[in-house]
């Protein structure tokens, strides 16, 4: 009985933090590019705080432009994020690091999508690097509004592309 309620205690207290990340980030503020959950955790906190230059500034190559990229969240109030296991891959020089997500976003009026896919960061191995140093970046995102809810909508795995 007791191994079950700790269980039970470890398994809420690991998705209660997994679940409420949108509204902690709020509060602090996140910039960490250690890794690639970390990055992409860094992201959703600037976009969790309006601060859409530095979310921008994650991607190597943005598909749209800043002004694009900044209206796509002008109805966006709060976006939780729920990241899967990630394995790193070493190509060419490069570390890579494909991320599962999935994403809730809730927007003014309180109407909430689900969002799943893979962000895919990239660094090039940093003891062949030159000045300037080309730190861990957000080399593509792949993302589709699905259905929810978030832990059930969470890919089970990551591939970078070929």
């Amino acid at each position: 009985m007791k191994a079950l309620l700790i269980s039970l205690s470890a398994a809420a207290i690991l998705a209660g933090s997994a679940l409420h990340a949108g509204a902690q980030d709020q509060a602090s503020y996140i910039d960490d590019r250690s890794d690639g959950p970390a990055l992409v955790r860094s992201l959703y906190n600037a976009i969790n705080r309006h601060e859409y230059a530095r979310a921008y500034s994650y991607f190597s190559a943005p598909v749209d432009r800043y002004e694009a990229f900044v209206k796509g969240y002008e109805k966006t109030v709060d976006v939780q994020i729920l990241i899967g296991s990630v394995t790193q891959e070493g190509a060419a020089g490069s570390i890579y690091a494909p991320v599962p997500v999935a994403i809730k976003s809730t927007e003014k009026g309180g109407k909430e999508k689900i969002f799943a896919g893979c962000y895919i960061t990239r660094i090039v191995n940093a003891a062949i690097q030159e000045p300037p140093f080309a730190a861990l970046h957000i080399e593509s995102a792949e993302l589709e509004e699905v259905e929810g809810p978030l832990e059930k909508a969470l890919p089970k795995v990551c591939h970078t592309p070929s």
